[in-house]
């Protein structure tokens, strides 16, 4: 009756299960996944954001299938306080980076057409890219230390169908930015390249090797994807965009304006707003990178001499963990759930090569971090 697109499993796992039992119960749970900033504890300046949502011109609708020219030029001047130059005509509105992506994809591909995206990575890539009746096939990140993209893999996945490759910018969760001998690398495939950049600018120390953007690059057709999620800390204003650059971007954007002019989909409101929202966005942001590096820096000064890791992170807003393998990870966020209240991600969820790994939510209120994280010591030191 319904579309095979939708064969997806709903059925509750034993970690959500186990979680609403919890939640019923009342227990208290030390929540380590936490990734809705709203929820985090922080200082909105609600004066600003609220009266930037009330310019009367919303009452008026008049679309762009690309977006309100004042706030493309307001994307266009976020660019520039980063020193990097993005005309407000290579910029197209979105409501979402997943929106985004459905409109690429369907610039990009037909359906059985092939996608390339990083493992471990974001686990939306195959939904999404089912909703297009296209492939997302995988190509690894590998960890020696630090993280870095398996080349040799990556040109071994490509095939007659592939149509694009993903790099996520920081990738989520693994927090590793593309480098620059990574993308002289990717630009030899002549592939465009979908560049999800929503954690770029939560960087925890500089890196002179490190590309924070491809907004500006011209050598092979790039988009690059951002939005009001991570920058402002506003999932819920829905508002994301795509800079195209490089060879065949204007013909491009003609495709993207007709895939946009068929959903009309940015609220006229947040549009308006965008320029004083971006403008109000620095105390949102410093918020974040003060209570994100102290959580990573209270992991790091724990976890030596316990019998965990923490991997090398450079920016994000997770940790990823690494626990003895003494048994699987879901039974390591089982107990953790059941015998300390304490909710984590399992590195499968993130599909992980191998085990174990946990995932930490570095946006978690310090004072809840710190308490999960000793539980989670306690509970992996008792059993190593």
């Amino acid at each position: 009756m319904f579309s095979s697109r939708l064969e997806w499993n709903a059925h509750p796992n034993p970690l959500t299960t186990l979680l609403a039992e919890k939640r019923r119960q009342g227990v208290s749970i030390l929540d380590l996944t936490e990734s809705n900033p709203t929820r985090a504890a922080l200082d909105y300046p609600r004066k600003e954001l609220l009266t930037a949502l009330a310019d009367p011109r919303a009452l008026r609708y008049d679309p762009d299938p690309r977006g309100l020219l004042s706030a493309r030029e307001a994307v266009s001047e976020y660019y520039a306080q980063r020193s990097v130059e993005v005309p407000a005509l290579r910029i197209l509105l979105t409501a979402s980076t997943s929106e985004a992506y459905s409109y690429l994809f369907k610039l990009l591909t037909d359906p059985g057409d092939e996608i390339l995206v990083p493992r471990p990575s974001y686990p939306l890539f195959d939904y999404l890219a089912a909703m297009e009746s296209v492939a997302a096939r995988q190509y690894p990140l590998r960890y020696d230390g630090v993280w870095h993209i398996d080349l040799p893999a990556l040109a071994s996945a490509i095939t007659p169908r592939t149509r694009a490759i993903v790099v996520v910018n920081p990738n989520n969760p693994t927090g590793s930015y593309l480098k620059r001998a990574e993308w002289e690398r990717l630009q030899t495939f002549g592939l465009p390249i979908l560049s999800d950049e929503v954690f770029s600018d939560f960087a925890f120390s500089p890196d002179p090797q490190r590309i924070t953007t491809l907004a500006d690059q011209n050598s092979v057709l790039t988009f690059s994807m951002s939005g009001l999620s991570k920058i402002a800390g506003l999932p819920q204003m829905k508002l994301g965009w795509i800079v195209a650059s490089g060879p065949d971007h204007e013909a491009a954007l003609d495709g993207l304006e007709w895939i946009a002019d068929t959903y009309l989909s940015v609220s006229t409101m947040v549009q308006l707003a965008l320029p004083r929202i971006l403008s109000a966005s620095a105390p949102v942001q410093e918020q974040i990178r003060i209570q994100t590096a102290a959580n990573l820096q209270h992991l790091l000064k724990c976890t030596p001499g316990s019998a965990c890791r923490c991997l090398t992170i450079e920016g994000g807003w997770y940790a990823v963990l690494e626990v003895p393998r003494i048994r699987t990870e879901e039974d390591w966020v089982l107990q953790l759930l059941a015998e300390k209240d304490v909710l984590v991600q399992p590195g499968f969820f993130y599909d992980f090569e191998s085990e174990a790994f946990l995932v930490l939510s570095l946006l978690t209120p310090p004072a809840i971090f710190a308490e999960g994280l000793g539980r989670i010591l306690e509970s992996t030191a008792s059993r190593s």
